[in-house]
């Protein structure tokens, strides 16, 4: 946990932010892996919970009455049969102590406040679920059913949390700064057992061991495959290929739950052939030219297309693409090749706040989202840059074999794409380079004080090195 201080601060600050009613913030529960008292390990606490409550347990909720200016931490203390069976814990007065609330009650009172609070006609704010036991929970104390409390969750609160949350305070960016230490680690090892034989599996194993022998957890499940262009491809048990590339994507989450989230593409043979160095070079032009322009008062949106078109230039180069750049891209004819945005806000959350809605996170009045056009519909940020953000930056290529076939079947955008050409790279799989930028004062800087290698001269000889 961070001091004590630091989440007297913010729970300050939210009430000022939401003004009126009560806050009820519900952590989470153990979650079984197939049966009750079989748990997924390690336990994963509610991100939002822990910003404002700090304390990493389950089976507890934060209640901040904001006109009476009154905290409690809600919670049950563990019986003997508990501390037999997993050790004993503080009690859930010692736990609110420690991060300054001055209340606690056991979990039945929960239904005594809200109760008392629905009498009153006062507003409840919560924030929407993504946990079925949560909303059963929620339905017991409030009587909203499941399918409306996404609806029925206050936006004051969803506001007030992306507020706080977007910028990253000092102590949160040495988080961070540990976190890409883990990924550092993580991705030069994979880089270093990328040889023909090895199983995906192997290397995604050792990866997550890396980050569990430091007392974290990877930040998600990681991305492994020759399948490069299967966005979110899980590592299978195939060997590994001379002449293939391998992506990988994966990042650690600290001991504070904090994150890094890094992608690199390496060629399993130790270099990469002329094919794979022209279309890797354009993703390394997109990736830097990102990094370039990015500073507050930026809009990520424009970022994002900005790389769209230095990417169609480049393939039009190559005789993948043709016509006029910008009607190209207005159309989405770039999105056959990426498909995804140009990255996303990053923090406690890989995807920070993702249980939020995007459009709430990544958009504001201002800019708002396109959810009809193919490629752009997956954009995650699109609002102005502010001092403190912390993005990722994760231009990619991919030649999706499916994808290919549909347009070219239906002729979409056959005025922007050498579909011909295009056919000869079915085989190819996909190319992604991906960092994490920290907005600055006047500018931005990668997380991470080593950065791992990515330009193609780097790549190679650190693979002839290790």
């Amino acid at each position: 946990m961070f001091n004590t201080e630091t989440y007297v601060g913010r729970r300050a600050e939210l009430k000022k932010l939401v003004k009126s009613g009560i806050i009820v913030l519900f952590g989470n529960n153990s979650s079984p892996a197939n049966f009750p008292n079989n748990g997924y390990y390690p336990f994963r606490q509610d991100s939002t919970f822990l910003y404002y409550f700090g304390q990493n347990h389950d089976g507890l909720v934060g209640v901040i009455d904001i006109d009476n200016d009154k905290e409690t931490l809600i919670g049950d203390d563990i019986s003997i049969d508990d501390i037999v069976w997993y050790g004993s814990v503080d009690s859930v007065h010692d736990m609110a102590q420690q991060v300054g609330v001055a209340n606690s009650a056991p979990m039945k009172a929960l239904k005594t406040i809200c109760n008392e609070a629905l009498r009153q006609k006062r507003k409840i704010h919560f924030l929407p679920p993504y946990r079925a036991d949560i909303k059963i929970q929620i339905f017991d104390l409030l009587g909203i059913h499941p399918n409306q409390q996404k609806e029925s969750a206050s936006m004051e609160l969803i506001k007030a949390v992306v507020k706080m949350r977007n910028i990253k305070t000092d102590e949160e960016i040495e988080e961070l700064e540990r976190a890409a230490v883990l990924g550092y680690k993580m991705h030069t090892t994979a880089m270093k057992m990328c040889r023909p034989g090895v199983t995906e599996k192997e290397i995604a194993g050792t990866l997550a061991g890396i980050a569990n022998s430091y007392g974290a957890m990877v930040s998600f499940p990681t991305i492994l495959s020759q399948h490069g262009e299967i966005q979110h491809g899980t590592p299978s048990e195939a060997p590994l290929v001379a002449g293939k590339l391998m992506l990988c994507d994966c990042g650690a989450e600290t001991i504070n739950n904090y994150c890094s989230d890094n992608t690199r593409t390496t060629p399993v043979s130790g270099h990469f052939d002329q094919r794979q160095l022209e279309i890797y070079s354009i993703v390394e032009a997109c990736h830097d030219y990102a990094a370039s322009v990015a500073k507050p008062g930026v809009k990520w949106w424009d970022v994002h297309f900005g790389v769209c078109r230095l990417m169609t230039e480049k393939l039009k180069e190559l005789g993948l693409m043709k016509g006029d750049t910008d009607e190209a891209v207005a159309a989405g004819a770039h999105a056959m090749f990426m498909v995804h945005g140009l990255g996303h806000m990053m923090g406690m959350d890989v995807h920070d706040m993702e249980s939020l809605d995007q459009i709430n996170v990544g958009f504001d009045e201002e800019v708002r989202p396109n959810l009809e056009q193919f490629g752009t519909n997956c954009l995650r940020l699109g609002r102005r840059l502010e001092k403190g953000f912390v993005v990722t930056d994760e231009p990619g290529i991919y030649f999706i074999p499916a994808l290919i076939d549909d347009w070219k079947a239906s002729g979409h955008c056959k005025e922007f794409i050498n579909f011909d050409k295009l056919e000869t790279y079915k085989d190819f799989g996909g190319i992604r380079i991906e960092d994490d930028l920290l907005i600055t004062d006047d500018g931005c800087r990668f997380i991470g004080k080593d950065i791992i290698p990515y330009h193609p001269k780097d790549v190679e000889e650190f693979i002839a090195n290790n």
